[in-house]
């Protein structure tokens, strides 16, 4: 997942809020093609990953095919065709750590 610069989504007749894309190729033909299904998020208060606001597919082919060799390649052409800005790796937000409950020990009076 990357995250990306905000942009409007028109949705059931509100406007939502994207800031996080994923992407991942559903079908290669060798030599040929791939299509990528891809997902944009709005982005919870805690910086978790939100409802989903927009998805669907892209095939590519030709020359964007042929050049495709790494993920990052790949990341950046699906950014190109939605007109998206990548500004870096999603990193989940850490939960809280609990905080330990302190043990309490009881006094045994000594009967003297």
């Amino acid at each position: 997942m990357k995250t990306i610069s905000p942009v409007s989504i028109w949705d059931n007749g509100q406007v939502l809020e994207a800031k996080i894309l994923n992407t991942y190729a559903i079908n290669v033909t060798l030599s040929t093609s791939a299509t990528f299904y891809y997902q944009l998020f709005s982005e919870n208060v805690d910086l978790s990953v939100g409802q989903q606001v927009a998805q669907g597919n892209l095939t590519m082919t030709g020359e964007a095919y042929t050049q495709w060799e790494v993920d990052s390649y790949a990341w950046d052409w699906v950014a190109a065709q939605l007109n998206l800005t990548i500004t870096g790796d999603y990193v989940p937000p850490v939960p809280p750590t609990p905080e330990p409950t302190p043990i309490v020990e009881e006094a045994i009076a000594e009967e003297v």
